[in-house]
């Protein structure tokens, strides 16, 4: 009896810290961001700045693709892209990109620089926080684009407003105004998030010199230069040339080296 007492009792223990194990394994799958929102936006330099807004969100698309996320619109220049690895290989992402380039429309040949802002915004399984519903407004309009008649007919897109910050959030892509409503609420939470980081980056900004950023929006961070073939990540110092592979979604090489750099000696990743 002593010795089946003692098997018992060291089976259970074993038992025990299996289903320990398990239910941190599941905490930290839901801690985990399940996709990521890219927003992008034209900086300085007009046409030729939404053009190259739109150039990067084709590269990010092309990147997602390739390594076989799926991607799906938000708005005309957001994306989600779902994967739980994606916030991972992008959250460097956030901040001022600048462009170098002879646009088609320049008939001397002479160099135009454009810039264009990328937010790298993870959503969640679970918000890390709550929002008071008095805090948002709502507003409906009907959705623009592709997607048949009831499409324009009906007001499915939906627009929210976080009164106390001023964010706001369109969604469009979905079906139905509830898809809509639920998309925008899940980006709404990630932009909350996001600025509640770049304040606490700002505040503790002494201490973050070695890091790669403080993944704020207005934060230069790579220079495209077509006439030198080159991108040049201003954080870790690295270029890189073959831009037209690289704008066409080759940007592993890009990716690894700011994983690399965001895991080693005292250097944090801009969003975490």
């Amino acid at each position: 009896v002593e010795e089946d007492v003692a098997r018992i009792r060291a089976r259970q223990k074993e038992i025990l810290s299996d289903i320990e194990h398990i239910l941190n394994k599941e905490k930290e799958e839901e801690a985990k961001p399940k996709a990521l929102v890219l927003e992008f936006r034209a900086g300085a330099g007009g046409d030729e700045a939404t053009l190259f807004a739109k150039d990067l969100k084709e590269m990010y698309e092309h990147y997602a693709e390739s390594r076989s996320w799926r991607v799906r619109p938000i708005d005309d220049l957001t994306i989600e892209i779902q994967n739980k690895d994606a916030y991972d290989a992008l959250r460097f992402e956030t901040g001022v990109h600048r462009v170098q380039r002879v646009p088609d429309t320049e008939k001397s040949g002479r160099i135009h620089t454009s810039t264009a802002s990328v937010a790298a915004l993870p959503i969640r399984t679970k918000p890390r926080f709550e929002i008071n519903p008095s805090d948002i407004e709502m507003e409906f309009s009907r959705s623009g684009g592709a997607g048949g008649q009831n499409v324009n007919k009906v007001e499915t897109a939906v627009r929210l407003v976080h009164t106390p910050t001023g964010i706001d959030v369109r969604s469009s892509s979905e079906r139905s105004q509830k898809a809509n409503r639920e998309k925008a609420m899940e980006i709404l939470f990630a932009k909350l998030e996001n600025l509640y980081e770049e304040e606490e980056a700002r505040r503790h900004s002494a201490e973050r010199k070695g890091q790669i950023g403080t993944g704020d929006r207005s934060e230069k961070i790579r220079t495209y230069n077509f006439l030198q073939d080159r991108v040049t990540d201003h954080r870790i110092k690295e270029s890189w040339h073959n831009l037209p592979k690289i704008l066409a979604g080759g940007l592993e090489p890009i990716v690894e080296a700011l994983q690399m750099a965001g895991a080693g000696e005292g250097v944090e990743p801009a969003q975490e």
